[in-house]
């Protein structure tokens, strides 16, 4: 049991800058490391992870269903009343409404998501709702682009098309989505900024739309290099060039913290565009800028993993994190967030092999995600987390907000986040109930992992092959287990178990061989930031454990009564703190449904 107060994390909070010549982005990461950055991990296949049961596959049918249901005319009805055109069906209302705030925005999400659901189940309803989508949606399109006419966020909606399109062809095989896309750009082009503009909240319903209001056209760039790789088509790069939004990166490569102020989501979502230059462009710069970026990120976030209370990144030093536990209901933006947060850490452990970047995404699956209420038939979603002291989950009080597209997408990607590849062996990231699936040395190979983690400490995985053969299994061993053990078919194992690295087990591998790993879930604290030192949450391994509300708030605990709490004898996603009257009951936020809770605590300073 500890208390988890990090220096590091307060001096970023307070000085919010970053040197370039000490890359320092997580413990023991140098510049020199950075400069000697190996070949990407390869990602597995959506077909290749299957989830067991359990509630992220529970997520995944829950989204699945909602999308594969989701009726095609009302779906298609803004881009052809918008074009003109004849227009059956009834208006979802909402965010999406024709003439409403962002009309027809989540489409391509929801093309997107129906594409990996296909690539996931092989579904045979699933990819002929993607075909009828792509040619209900290709018959709207107008060379002039009257879609965008008037249209607050012409470049949001362009570039969530481009992502449905392209995964429509990758990954449902989908005929004209190609071609769609063509037709596509060249629609949206004339109604896009000539570069990357800042987000202007300023601007007012019935303002000039060429000022792009709230439009993210810095979000363009990692699509339009996706556009290039699939279709060799110069005009994507072109694009991707012209919508990198150097004023955002630059800054941030060289240790600028630019983040206060602006939109949380959609500049997490630019930092994307930043690694997918680096992997497009080979520009070193790009890399550290999305590196720096994160690290902002990281230093200003709750103990969740989730960041931007009111949709804003808050300026260091400030004590506006823990400021905005009195009465910001609007914590955290949460299945955009996630998405986004997602994304981009999967690029930067991808390319750099730094388990930091999946103990931060495991964080944000446990405390914010996975805890998400589901998306209602009639369009209301979850939108933001609360971290108040007085929270309850809750619904975007509009109908099918951006959140309703993001969700079915971050739940199909679960499974290509769970374990990437290298031509030595695999790098196993998320500790969920799966069956793993590759080919190493060109022979077929499996890894089932069984697990009630993180709820229970205990990690089993079995290693099947079709012969005998030789590779590396890597084990993501997060940075607060300390004491974990590893056993191979129940003998010990001689393998460091550095908190912070993958263990790696490079080895012969017959048929059957089982892996045990456990990682003790030692309690610990952190507080929200340096300038509220005595505002904490507890956290047992991952998991953030939010205390339930109940009547009047208790007298505050102590930080040994809290970091004396034990899960409920047969209960395990509920733990107790303290003893007789002034016991809490506290449990993980993707356990909580209609109860009040706390995230924070103050402790008792006496």
């Amino acid at each position: 049991m500890t208390s988890e107060f990090n220096p590091a994390r307060r001096a970023l909070l307070k000085y919010g800058a970053f040197s370039t010549a000490g890359l320092a982005l997580w413990p023991g990461h140098s510049a020199a490391a950075a400069a000697m950055t190996p070949a990407p991990l390869g990602e597995l296949g959506y077909a290749q992870v299957q989830l067991g049961p359990g509630p992220l596959e529970r997520q995944v049918r829950e989204n699945h269903h909602l999308v594969l249901h989701l009726d095609e005319d009302a779906l298609l009805r803004p881009f052809r009343l918008r074009g003109g055109l004849p227009a059956p069906g009834q208006e979802l209302g909402g965010w999406y409404d024709t003439w409403g705030f962002a009309p027809g925005a989540t489409f391509g999400q929801w093309l997107s998501a129906l594409a990996r659901y296909y690539a996931i189940t092989g579904d045979v309803a699933t990819r002929a709702k993607v075909d009828r989508m792509v040619r209900g949606y290709a018959a709207t399109i107008d060379a002039g682009g009257r879609f965008y006419r008037n249209n607050r966020f012409p470049s949001y909606i362009y570039d969530k098309l481009v992502g449905g399109l392209l995964d429509a062809s990758r990954l449902a095989g989908n005929d004209i989505a190609l071609a769609t896309l063509r037709r596509t750009t060249r629609a949206a082009l004339p109604h896009l900024p000539p570069h990357a503009m800042p987000r202007n909240e300023a601007a007012r319903p019935g303002e000039d739309f060429s000022q792009h209001a709230w439009d993210e056209s810095y979000t363009l760039p990692e699509n339009q290099f996706l556009a290039f790789r699939l279709t060799g088509d110069e005009q994507h790069r072109a694009l991707a060039r012209r919508f990198l939004y150097d004023d955002f990166f630059l800054p941030l490569a060289r240790g600028e913290n630019v983040l206060p102020g602006k939109h949380a989501y959609s500049h997490m979502n630019a930092l994307s565009s930043a690694a997918q230059a680096y992997l497009s462009l080979d520009q070193p710069v790009y890399l550290q800028a999305a590196r720096q970026g994160f690290a902002m990120v990281d230093a200003q976030s709750f103990a969740t993993g989730g960041w931007g209370p009111d949709e804003h990144f808050v300026t260091p030093g400030s004590g506006k994190l823990g400021d905005s536990l009195a009465a910001e209901h609007k914590s955290f933006e949460t299945p955009c967030g996630s998405y986004a947060h997602f994304k981009l850490t999967r690029y930067l452990l991808r390319v750099t092999r730094d388990p930091a970047y999946g103990d931060s995404m495991e964080r944000v699956l446990y405390n914010t995600v996975l805890g998400a209420l589901p998306i209602q038939p009639d369009g209301h979603a979850f939108y933001y987390s609360d971290y108040t002291r007085q929270a309850h989950k809750g619904f975007h009080p509009d109908r099918w907000p951006c959140c309703s597209g993001t969700l079915p997408m971050i739940a199909a990607d679960y499974r290509i986040s769970v374990a990437f590849t290298d031509a030595q062996g695999i790098y196993v990231n998320l500790y969920v109930p799966a069956q793993l699936s590759w080919r190493q040395h060109g022979h077929a190979a499996r890894l089932l992992i069984d697990t009630r983690y993180p709820h229970a400490s205990a990690i089993s995985m079995t290693v099947q092959t079709s012969a005998p053969q030789t590779f590396a299994v890597n084990l993501r061993i997060p940075a607060w287990a300390t004491g974990a053990s590893l056993r191979v078919n129940g003998r010990h194992e001689a393998v460091p178990l550095v908190p912070g690295t993958f263990a790696t087990l490079h080895r012969p591998w017959r048929p059957g061989d089982r892996i045990e790993l456990d990682l003790p879930l030692h309690t610990r604290l952190q507080s929200v930031d340096a300038e509220h030192p005595d505002t904490v949450a507890l956290l047992a391994g991952p998991l953030v454990l939010m205390r339930l509300r109940d009547g009047a708030p208790p007298a505050p605990p102590s930080r040994r009564e809290l970091l004396s709490a034990q899960p409920v004898h047969g209960n395990a996603s509920s733990w107790r703190a303290g003893s007789g009257p002034a016991a809490v009951t506290l449990r993980p936020f993707c356990d909580i449904g209609g109860e009040g809770y706390s995230t924070y605590q103050r402790v008792d300073t006496t």
